[in-house]
């Protein structure tokens, strides 16, 4: 398993896929702030007028955007009212499944590569074990999940910095049980996808399911459906709804639910990804 892990990290060090995927989710987080830069701060509203975000009604008067600035700049500023470094990480990236997306997208690649060009056959004849190839993929996705997780919050850090502390910091403790329930979380959604590799060994249906699965497009379609029936409850044990509507700061045992969603379904998706590989022939 760990000589699987090595590989894989090599193989991830050197693969451009993820350093574009994590990219992604820099520039994300970039265009976040900016957006807001423009929008809340008196410097980035002169910004946005002079780019043409904003116009000016030359007839009469200024337009609505700009119309009463000081009180624009107090109903724009309420905006930011109680919101925390951690809560604008949360709306530019994780929260509506972007980051799962991307996240997906580098685990199905990463997985997938053993089938390009017949591999997968070198592997599993040095490890006939199958068990230990899951292992590895997991351990391998676990370890970019939280680098991914981590740098991805410092950057979020320098950019509230670089704009004038936009917002304030949120409480350490806070982040800390924030940044290990969503590693489960997705860590279980990196189970999903190895799954489905696994099952199609297509990247293409890798990519596809992570896109429909970790945006919520599934989930949503699904959910309008049983709320016909009244059944809509279901959607609260799911990965989507949890990464997005969990919890920022544990306050109750309820804060947990997240943390052991993300646990259980990472354990089944494991045990029938590792079932699929036995029972398939390579």
């Amino acid at each position: 398993m760990f000589n699987l892990l090595r590989m894989d990290l090599y193989r991830m060090k050197r693969s451009k896929f993820i350093y574009i995927c994590f990219a992604c989710l820099l520039l994300v987080i970039l265009l976040c702030y900016v957006m807001v830069y423009l929008v809340i701060t008196p410097k980035g509203q002169e910004i946005a007028t002079k780019i043409g975000m904003v116009e000016i009604d030359t007839g009469h008067e200024i337009s609505l955007a700009v119309a009463d600035e000081k009180e624009s700049f107090n109903e724009k500023n309420a905006l930011l009212e109680n919101v925390t470094l951690l809560d604008m990480y949360r709306e530019s990236n994780m929260d509506g499944g972007g980051y799962l997306v991307v996240f997906g997208i580098a685990v199905t690649l990463l997985v997938c590569g053993d089938y390009q060009g017949g591999f997968i056959k070198n592997i599993m004849t040095i490890h006939k074990e199958r068990w230990t190839y899951i292992g590895g993929k997991l351990m391998a996705a676990g370890i970019l999940n939280f680098l991914y997780l981590v740098l991805s919050f410092v950057f979020n850090m320098l950019m509230n910095l670089l704009f004038g502390n936009l917002v304030p910091a949120a409480p350490w403790g806070g982040l800390v049980f924030y940044l290990v329930w969503v590693w489960l979380v997705s860590m279980a959604f990196a189970a999903l996808i190895i799954m489905l590799c696994v099952f199609s060994r297509s990247t293409a249906i890798g990519v596809t399911g992570a896109i429909l699965l970790g945006s919520g497009l599934v989930v949503s379609i699904l959910s309008s459906i049983t709320n016909q029936f009244n059944l809509s409850g279901w959607t609260e044990y799911t990965l989507y709804y949890n990464i997005t509507y969990g919890p920022s700061a544990y306050t109750s045992m309820a804060d947990l639910r997240a943390a052991a969603v993300g646990l259980v379904f990472l354990v089944l998706y494991s045990i029938v990804a590792g079932i699929a590989l036995m029972k398939r022939d390579i």
